[in-house]
Formats: C-alpha cells, sequence, structure tokens
C-alpha cells in the first residue's frame, strides 16, 4: 500500500477566496510542477466531474483520467485518478488568519500494478517519487498561496 503524502499551507484570504481558486481545476497547470493540464469535461467543476489530465516529469509525458468524488464548497475538493486508484484532495480550515490548506494524495486501496511498475521503472522508484510528489505539493500550495494572496491585496 503507497503511504499518504500530504502539505498544508498558510493562507492569508478567507475560505471562500481560496475555494475560487483551488476549485478551479482548469487551472491546475498555473500551480502544479507534474500536472501540467486539467482539462475539465462537461459544465461547471462539482461531484462527478470528470478530466483528463496532462502530466510531465522532465521530458515524460502522460495523461490521465479524474473523476471529482468530493465537491464541498469551501471546504472540501477530492479527486480520484483513474489509472493508479490515488486520491488527490484540497481540505480548507478557516483559522484565525485566514484559511489553512492541507493537499493529501492518498491511496487507501493501494495503487495499480501498472502504476507501481511504471514507477518502479520509470519515475525513479516510491521513494523517490514519493519525495517527488511531496515537494510538488508544497511547490503547487506556494504557489497557490502567492496567487490568492496577491489577489486579495487588490
Amino acid at each position: 500500500m503507497s503511504k499518504t503524502l500530504e502539505a498544508t499551507i498558510e493562507i492569508a484570504a478567507s475560505p471562500e477566496a481560496v475555494w475560487a481558486v483551488v476549485s478551479d481545476l482548469k487551472r491546475m497547470g498555473e500551480w502544479s510542477p507534474q500536472c501540467r493540464r486539467m482539462i475539465v469535461r462537461g459544465g461547471p467543476v462539482t461531484e462527478g466531474t470528470t478530466t483528463i489530465n496532462i502530466n510531465r516529469k522532465g521530458l515524460l509525458v502522460w495523461p490521465t483520467t479524474a473523476k471529482v468524488v468530493t465537491f464541498e464548497p469551501a471546504r472540501r475538493l477530492r479527486f480520484r485518478i483513474n489509472e493508479n486508484r490515488t486520491i488527490w484532495s484540497f481540505e480548507l480550515e478557516p483559522t484565525a488568519t485566514g484559511t489553512r490548506v492541507v493537499q493529501r494524495r492518498e491511496a487507501p486501496t493501494g495503487t495499480s500494478k501498472v502504476s507501481q511498475t511504471l514507477v518502479k521503472y520509470v519515475l525513479g522508484g516510491t521513494e523517490a517519487f514519493d519525495d517527488e510528489l511531496t515537494a510538488g505539493m508544497n511547490a503547487t500550495l506556494a504557489r497557490l498561496k502567492t496567487e490568492i494572496e496577491a489577489s486579495a491585496r487588490v
């Protein structure tokens, strides 16, 4: 079973302001070092929405698909990657000075054999890839913080 990965940041803005950016999945490529693009299928993002994602690591580029499994405005957004069974999420919690944002990657049922093989032989091994994903999550949250706080000052 793959371990849970997590990153946390405090953003000086309301949960509603943070949610407006985090839930706009079409913008994920602006924040994530690995997920370079999310194409939202259908109308506005809600529970059940599906996406096509373009991921990149160095010269490697690969597609995945996802389905939004939890959509609780200003609180929680979770989507499941179909190819490897991982669940990515953003959880928002109000604080005295803004919003705590937790980004998490979970694999409650483990990852697929195909994903395990690709991680082991193509993406540098589980430990190195998990470290890279965690660093990417921290970079994603830092980029979100910069964008949201700059918009809040305007």
